[in-house]
């Protein structure tokens, strides 16, 4: 069996990898020229631990995480307002939590396909999907170059992100399927040797309204910086003028000394996108399914991106790799979005829960919010801070 994966992200990288231990050759398309060196942290918990625990991953995965002691909210001056222990962080998300940064995840990801499947699977980077169809018993996918290359397989797995391409050729328009929430987030990283000393071992955040920046050290002398804003015509997509660098720079003034060090410091352009999610009737269609963000974006906010992206591929390994026949792959898929389904849409609840109160829209929710952390060790305090963050999806 053969099968088409669009996008070497985490999801791509882990579905490619279960089907080619299962037997399948997989081609892998990448538009990007090489692996993205850049992007933001990640707490990896939930049913991502327990799906890279069965299929091997996990491993490679701890070898790469942070240690984070607290993430911290301070204010403009640089002095804390609250803090939450990352060890009760850990025991509200229901056990282990791993601090992640998306490249290195990735790349866990893309050494990976060595333990089991390298010889089936190979990753094609510089490859921009331009066209995919179906015809007679296989789907096509043509690639941009002069002229376009062109790959046949029975299954294709559209993983290409949130603003799929896939997606829009074979279900439709995105915007049918977009559902912003209301804010921007933007992520980039820097080398600043006297900021990584300063803050590390910690998330720092700024205890703010309507816009939040936050930072945390790498081991190198670099620093990851983490930013969320308002957008006044963030349901409509239209962005304010300037370069994103310039809109940072301006939606960010005024936060500390450090923040202003870091947008001194900000690439021309950094990584700055919708925060959305995305919501759809359905996954498959003919041979061609999506899966992570591409069918059921949660949002950065919801915490748990990386995580369902594993346990979804992992899945979609199970119930497809063991198909050996075309009339098996149309029942498969759709065990795979029967199965599945359910998680998405909890974690996709809990992520819309996180949104609501993520950025405080004036001083009484901002005090609220310092409260809830302050008191965040005493019973029933700590289960409504679990549900708010990772819901029952986490257990």
């Amino acid at each position: 069996m053969k099968a088409v994966v669009v996008g070497a992200g985490i999801a791509g990288l882990v579905t490619a990898r279960q089907l080619g231990s299962a037997g399948w050759d997989v081609e892998v398309l990448e538009k990007s020229a090489a692996p993205r060196p850049d992007g933001y942290m990640m707490d990896f918990f939930g049913p991502g631990v327990e799906a890279s625990e069965r299929i091997g991953l996990y491993p490679r995965l701890a070898a790469v995480a942070y240690h984070v002691e607290a993430a911290e909210y301070v204010d403009a001056t640089g002095h804390p307002t609250s803090s939450l222990d990352y060890d009760q962080f850990a025991r509200l998300a229901g056990g282990k939590v791993l601090s992640l940064l998306r490249p290195d995840m990735e790349r866990a990801a893309l050494a990976a396909l060595d333990d089991v499947a390298s010889a089936r699977v190979r990753v094609r980077y510089g490859a921009p999907v331009s066209r995919v169809w179906s015809e007679d018993d296989e789907v096509r996918v043509a690639v941009d170059g002069s002229p376009d290359v062109m790959f046949a397989a029975d299954v294709l797995v559209g993983a290409d992100g949130i603003h799929s391409g896939v997606r829009a050729q074979v279900f439709g328009p995105e915007v049918e399927y977009l559902r912003p929430l209301g804010m921007r987030a933007a992520a980039f990283i820097v080398t600043e040797p006297l900021l990584n000393a300063r803050f590390r071992n910690r998330f720092v955040l700024t205890d703010s309204i309507d816009r939040m920046a936050g930072l945390y050290s790498l081991r190198s002398d670099e620093v990851a910086a983490f930013m969320v804003y308002r957008e006044a015509a963030g349901a409509t997509g239209r962005l304010s003028s300037g370069s994103p660098r310039e809109r940072l720079r301006r939606e960010f003034a005024g936060l500390g000394n450090a923040v202003d060090r870091l947008l001194e410091l900000c690439p021309e352009h950094p990584y700055d996108d919708v925060v959305a999610q995305i919501v759809m009737p359905g996954w498959q269609r003919g041979r061609t399914v999506l899966v992570g963000d591409a069918c059921g974006a949660v949002s950065l906010l919801a915490g748990q991106g990386g995580s369902l992206a594993i346990a979804g591929a992992a899945l979609l390994g199970d119930v497809l790799g063991p198909v050996t026949a075309l009339e098996e792959i149309s029942s498969a898929l759709a065990e795979f979005e029967r199965r599945w389904r359910p998680v998405v849409e909890e974690a996709q609840a809990a992520g819309r829960r996180a949104a609501s109160s993520f950025l405080p829209a004036n001083r009484t929710q901002r005090l609220l919010r310092r409260w809830i952390i302050r008191t965040s060790h005493l019973p029933g305090i700590d289960r409504l801070i679990a549900r708010q963050i990772v819901g029952r999806v986490a257990k």
